[in-house]
């Protein structure tokens, strides 16, 4: 501010009119020049730069203040933004357990219907094997006892055709002697 006076007087064509002295009211660039300075007083009186600086600061508040506001909402964006990229990776991480959970369930089922198959396979093996080994024993014991039938029965003509009444009648007391050892 405190050039504006000197300033102002080298910018005025005072030196163009040489012929007239400079501090005299028929001199045109003194008149210009004391309206100039009294323009300026006026703007001083009235505090017109201050205001000025005022509004500026004003302003710069405003923007400043704006700049924070969206410094802050700009912020809370990204924090949102990463709240949903961390829920998406976590639902992620979530599908991808249940899809691992589903597939070992099911391996783990394949392998128990494998295992229940082959318990029931090899019950059924031997249930087969007894019943066959049944039928076997069965088979035996009726050849067995048509065995002894016709043995029996070979033997009782073969006995009946050699037999005397003597060799009936020794026959039955050795049986008696041989039941009353066994008995006492």
């Amino acid at each position: 501010m405190r050039f504006v006076l000197p300033l102002s007087l080298l910018a005025t064509p005072a030196f163009a009119a040489a012929d007239k002295p400079f501090f005299s009211l028929a001199n045109t660039d003194f008149i210009v020049t004391i309206g100039f300075l009294i323009f300026l007083g006026i703007l001083f009186y009235f505090k017109v730069p201050g205001k000025l600086m005022g509004l500026l600061d004003d302003r710069s508040k405003g923007i400043q203040s704006d700049l924070d506001e969206a410094r802050a909402i700009r912020e809370e964006a990204q924090s949102l933004l990463a709240s949903y990229e961390r829920k998406t990776r976590e639902a992620r991480d979530q599908a991808d357990e249940i899809v691992a959970n589903a597939k070992a369930e099911a391996q783990a089922a394949g392998e128990q219907a494998k295992a229940d198959l082959a318990a029931n396979v090899e019950r059924r093996l031997a249930a087969a094997e007894d019943q066959i080994k049944s039928a076997r024993n069965a088979a035996v014991r009726e050849v067995r006892d048509r065995a002894i039938s016709v043995a029996t029965a070979v033997a009782a003509e073969v006995v009946a055709g050699s037999m005397t009444p003597e060799k009936a009648d020794a026959m039955i007391d050795r049986s008696i002697d041989t039941v009353r050892a066994k008995l006492h």
